[in-house]
């Protein structure tokens, strides 16, 4: 297949979208092909219409309605341009019709050099209440929503590496997104019910001036569980397969070559004694986002996958030790991401996963016997955690400078002095609504 053809999330044609008045609306678009490359987003649309391409694949066009756009309607067009050898290839055109409306969400976003703080208007959604609120991964006390809101604001303090956080980059900035959504249970993966869904990111220009940076070091997480109290996790890096010197965090991203032996310790702090630690899974990504496709499967169900995993003794049951030969994703991807499905246990007790050990995936009884221990309480659910990057480097320094990691390194190094801050709004019974934020200086 040459053509190029539209996959998720690209919005279907004809569809509507609300955008309002000067806020910024975001449609993402991405398309695949087999035997060609997928280069461009040829765009048509209002004045002021932008297009960029995201390191994930996607292109993400944005526009800001004016106040003299109010309850008009523009069509916005595009299509897919794919490229192989000499030749060109277009996908079908695909348009949706914008309506510009009045704001509804009234909400603000302060960008800080470490954290994301997002203010919203109780008053601006009528009926939705805060205990029903949550971020994307709220699984860190640091991400509770209750923690600093007030009676007439919901206020969330974000780390730029915490909360489900994702990081998103173009030619010219660096996007540090997450969301705020309704939900009825809090262990739902999926609603039919939520009412709203406020998606705000922060924006870091790539060139500024350089003060103290972001650190790309992941911090401890911390966890109350009915049953466990509060307990802690923490992944490091070591510096030997000793583990008696632990990576600086202000090492990081860790600069590594291709099949060096890399070595990872995961440890849960707890007040709560006869307790163990059991790693379920643990994959590599180009990105730090557990979700991410394709990931490289490192442990999966408790069960090496990679070849050159190892596995030490740990100093006490709270603890994991492993060592692999770290690698190279194949592509542009310089760096790579671990990231870890962890549960604590009750110690000794066979009736728990982690007493299960590895199990075959493949086998109907294993699976079953999981789902039913998985919600036991002598258990806690599986919580993710991650570290990196890994900055892959060759073995022999090359007088060609590998622009893409170095990029990528001074990004997440530099404390960008001018950044913006954008709240996304949709409702999702009603169709898209997006409000972006105003403009902070730090």
């Amino acid at each position: 297949m040459y053509l190029p053809m539209f996959v998720q999330p690209t919005p279907r044609n004809g569809e509507h979208l609300n955008a309002e008045v000067n806020k910024e609306l975001e449609i993402r678009v991405k398309a695949e092909a087999t035997h060609s490359t997928i280069t461009d987003v040829i765009i048509s649309g209002p004045q002021n219409i932008t297009n960029h391409m995201t390191t994930q694949g996607e292109f993400v066009i944005r526009w800001t309605p004016i106040r003299e756009d109010l309850g008009e309607h523009f069509p916005i067009c595009f299509i897919a341009e794919g490229v192989d050898g000499s030749s060109t290839y277009q996908s079908e055109m695909r348009c949706v019709l914008v309506e510009v409306r009045r704001t509804n969400v009234k909400a603000k976003v302060v960008c800080q050099e470490t954290t994301m703080t997002v203010e919203v208007e109780k008053s601006s959604i009528p009926g939705v209440h805060e205990d029903h609120l949550r971020l994307s991964d709220p699984s860190n006390s640091a991400c509770d929503l209750q923690r600093l809101s007030n009676s007439t604001h919901i206020i969330g303090v974000i780390p730029l590496n915490a909360c489900g956080t994702q990081i998103e980059e173009d030619d010219d900035n660096l996007l540090f997104k997450n969301e705020i959504t309704t939900f009825d249970n809090p262990n739902d993966i999926i609603t039919r019910h939520h009412q709203v869904e406020i998606q705000f990111y922060c924006q870091y220009a790539k060139h500024g001036n350089v003060s103290l940076g972001f650190s790309t070091h992941r911090e401890s997480i911390t966890v109350v569980e009915k049953g466990f109290g509060t307990f802690t996790y923490q992944f490091e890096f070591y510096q030997t397969s000793e583990f008696t010197s632990v990576v600086n965090p202000r090492d990081y991203p860790l600069d590594v070559v291709v099949k060096q032996m890399i070595y990872m310790d995961i440890e849960a702090t707890t007040t709560v004694n006869n307790t163990e630690i059991f790693v379920e899974s643990c994959r590599a990504a180009p990105y730090d986002n557990p979700n991410y496709h394709p990931a490289y499967p490192i442990i999966e169900n408790g069960c090496n996958v990679d070849e050159t995993v190892q596995i030490f003794s740990p100093r006490h049951k709270r603890h994991f030790r492993f060592g692999m030969e770290s690698f190279k994703f194949i592509g542009l991807h310089d760096q790579v991401y671990i990231s870890c499905s962890v549960i604590l246990c009750e110690a000794g007790n066979p009736n728990t996963r982690c007493a299960q050990g590895c199990i075959n995936s493949t086998s109907p009884q294993s699976a079953d016997h999981h789902h039913r221990k998985r919600d036991a309480p002598m258990q806690t659910a599986r919580h993710h955690i991650s570290q990196g990057p890994l900055r892959l480097i060759k073995t022999s320094e090359s007088s060609v400078t590998n622009m893409n990691m170095v990029f990528m390194a001074g990004c997440f190094l530099a404390a960008i002095a001018m950044v913006c801050g954008f709240v996304l709004y949709k409702a999702k019974a009603t169709g898209v609504k997006y409000q972006p934020l105003p403009t902070f200086e730090t």
